[in-house]
């Protein structure tokens, strides 16, 4: 793996150097982008508005409009903002990280400490697993400010972007009517999810959708016409609501049998 940012972590008057490692990686098949006609790959250019010429990309620069001037910016000048948050990821408090909902989770990362911050690195492991709580602070990574909570997974400290309240729309435009829920039902619903609960066990799932096209694309490549998938979730009936229910325990008892 290769480090994306390389910095330290701010913990009081402790400074932990650290290293930032992307924790994630992608499972959908590589797809390119081809001519229907005769299957040549499709490549993007960055072109000039004005010329239509492709620019190289050691001549782009960023900017910013002002009363329809453009204010070029170097990387001294993203750094200058906030030279602090470019090198330092300050925790500014501790949080229970079950009060964070899950809508303000974005991008996981793994924190690996240098040499001189092993102990120090160690020690906010331990207190964090201790606490159970989760270090809350910000930094900047790629010219942009990320909020974000620290938090131990086994022997590894995890650094998980979360989004900024402003960041998250309303719900005020969505059409969600009241409806009143019968005691009967409810009851039922908290019987069917009852029995549908386990122990969470991420391993179980993997991405078959990705298995099944490769296997489509290896048959394609020998000549082979590969056959339609039948469709094979069922779905009751009935149109009644407790009708659904009722079925839905069923089907689950015999699954459990």
């Amino acid at each position: 793996m290769r480090a994306i940012w390389t910095g330290a972590i701010g913990f009081g008057l402790v400074n932990i150097p650290i290293k930032i490692f992307s924790a994630v990686q992608n499972s959908e098949l590589d797809l390119d982008m081809l001519d229907k006609k005769d299957k040549a790959n499709i490549k993007f250019q960055r072109v000039n508005a004005n010329t239509g010429k492709e620019v190289l990309w050691e001549n782009i620069v960023k900017g910013y409009k002002v009363d329809d001037q453009y204010v070029v910016l170097d990387d001294e000048d993203f750094e200058k903002a906030s030279p602090e948050q470019s090198k330092i990821i300050e925790i500014a408090e501790f949080v229970n990280e079950k009060e964070i909902d899950s809508i303000y989770y974005e991008t996981p990362y793994y924190l690996q400490p240098e040499k001189s911050g092993i102990r120090a690195y160690a020690l906010l492991r331990e207190a964090l697993a201790k606490t159970g709580m989760v270090g809350l602070g910000s930094y900047v990574l790629r010219n942009r400010e990320s909020l974000v909570i620290i938090k131990p997974i086994g022997d590894v400290l995890v650094l998980n972007k979360i989004r900024f309240h402003a960041e998250i729309k309303e719900t005020d435009e969505l059409n969600i009517p009241e409806v009143k829920v019968k005691p009967a039902e409810m009851k039922m619903a908290v019987h069917l999810i009852e029995q549908l609960t386990t122990d969470f066990d991420i391993s179980k799932y993997k991405d078959t959708y990705t298995e099944k096209l490769l296997s489509l694309i290896k048959a394609k490549s020998k000549g082979k016409k590969p056959a339609a998938s039948t469709m094979k979730v069922v779905h009751s009936r009935s149109k009644d609501l407790m009708a659904q229910l009722k079925e839905s325990l069923e089907n689950s008892k015999r699954k459990a049998s």
